[in-house]
């Protein structure tokens, strides 16, 4: 019955991509109905990543309250000031914007606002808008994966907690490894693809008239960020200042803190909640205007995605978890870098970093993978780019008029690829380096 139940699992997985955004979650839901009638059971509690859930939940709050507030539109002001100054280090900077943004946020989808300023001034400077925008995207993406309040990084820590492994030290190895991984990902996109005169899709869409030139500012020449924007964004940056700050008071590695009243991830979800409130207070923006926002919406999604896809898997898991464990435990204990390759497959299909690491990780650990291994490969979770269909990949190539960020022939011939798989390549080798000196 395995193989029926994989074959169903897998098949729900691809009905679920194709569907796309919160398709995905409700595809899930519908193939963990199908298990369940074909003879597995379920365990709500066990089976339902309500921590990773809780997580997503206020932490999407706080964004969209940001945006609501005009300080998500001055983080962009400032990022289109960077890189207005220093237009020939765009294929450096654009990343390192994307990078910051979705570390401090947690989600990759405040790369969105960013993606136009990067295309103009590519554009204006003559650079192929596909360098900058492909490393861009990835690094919004791997950033997920090391951020203080993202649900991905709960969804290990709720799972390496039980070998040992802490908040911090996921911290530690995952934030300098990922960075230094994009930086070697932003060094290939910048070589990728020909120079944009020599483009004949460029050339064909500039005789058309289709490609568009303007050297003004994405949010006007007269901007000026709204009232309560500049505070709302210190607010909440004091806010990840005093979750980071908890971890370390509480952290049971470092034992300054006893007996702590609550645990990280606790105090994520409570700290983001007052974040949000606090905001909405100071920014005196309408509540219900929150609900109304592209982050909201689609945080809601993610959440959704995550509830169908990890139930089913965990459903699927927890039923054959003695056979999976015998039937990979040792070639993953013989080739440990493996586990990185299983991850950067499953993760375009289940379409979540959240999603998946609750999926496997808990399957790592159960198969007795050591922690170097398990936090090395963990952010191949964040290959979002395989497969041109997620979001924010879709939008990058539509928003680039010029025709540079383009799908080719083949399904996978697009410029995300190649400096994405560098960029997850050089992370996880990194990983294996650093992680133990961490540990």
């Amino acid at each position: 019955m395995i193989w029926i139940h994989l074959v169903i699992l897998l098949v729900f997985l691809f009905a679920g991509s194709r569907l796309g955004g919160v398709g995905v979650g409700l595809a899930g839901g519908a193939g963990t109905l199908v298990l369940i009638a074909t003879g597995l059971s379920t365990d709500v509690d066990k089976d339902v990543p309500w921590t990773v859930i809780g997580i997503i939940m206020p932490v999407i709050c706080t964004i969209a309250a940001l945006q609501a507030a005009g300080a998500m539109d001055h983080l962009v002001h400032l990022t289109e000031v960077m890189l207005r100054r220093h237009p020939k280090y765009i294929t450096y900077l654009a990343p390192l914007s994307t990078f910051l943004l979705s570390l401090l946020c947690g989600t990759g989808h405040t790369a969105y606002s960013v993606l136009p300023v990067i295309i103009e001034v590519s554009k204006e400077n003559r650079i192929r808008p596909s360098r900058p925008l492909s490393i861009a995207v990835v690094a919004s993406q791997i950033a997920v994966a090391s951020s203080p309040i993202s649900a991905t990084t709960a969804a290990l820590l709720t799972s390496v907690e039980r070998i040992g492994v802490g908040y911090l030290q996921i911290l530690a190895i995952t934030i300098p490894t990922t960075f230094l991984g994009c930086v070697a990902g932003a060094v290939v996109a910048s070589r990728q693809g020909c120079e944009l005169e020599d483009d004949p899709v460029y050339k064909e869409r500039e005789a058309k008239g289709l490609v568009s030139h303007s050297s003004a500012s994405t949010l006007g020449a007269d901007y000026r960020p709204a009232k309560g924007a500049i505070s709302s964004l210190w607010i909440f940056l004091a806010a990840v200042l005093l979750i980071i700050v908890y971890a370390t008071i509480s952290s049971k590695q470092l034992g300054i803190m006893s007996d702590p009243p609550m645990d990280a991830t606790s105090a994520i979800m409570l700290i983001m909640l007052t974040c949000a409130a606090v905001i909405c207070l100071v920014s005196r923006h309408q509540v219900a205007q929150i609900t109304t926002e592209p982050t909201f919406r689609a945080g809601m999604s993610a959440a959704i995605c995550i509830m169908g896809v990890a139930w089913m898997g965990n459903v699927f898991f927890h039923t054959y978890q003695d056979t999976i464990v015998d039937a990979t435990g040792d070639a993953l204990h013989a080739v440990p870098w493996l586990f990185a390759v299983v991850l950067y497959f499953a993760s375009p299909i289940l379409f979540s970093h959240a999603a998946t690491t609750k999926v496997f990780m808990p399957m790592a650990v159960s198969i007795g993978l050591g922690a170097t291994t398990i936090l090395a490969c963990y952010p191949a979770v964040a290959n979002y780019y395989l497969l041109p269909n997620y979001p924010t990949t879709v939008a990058a190539i539509e928003m680039d008029d010029t025709g540079s960020t383009r799908v080719g022939k083949f399904v996978l011939n697009h410029p995300f690829v190649v400096p994405g798989t560098v960029s997850i390549a050089v992370i996880v080798a990194l990983g294996f380096l650093w992680a133990p000196i961490i540990l």
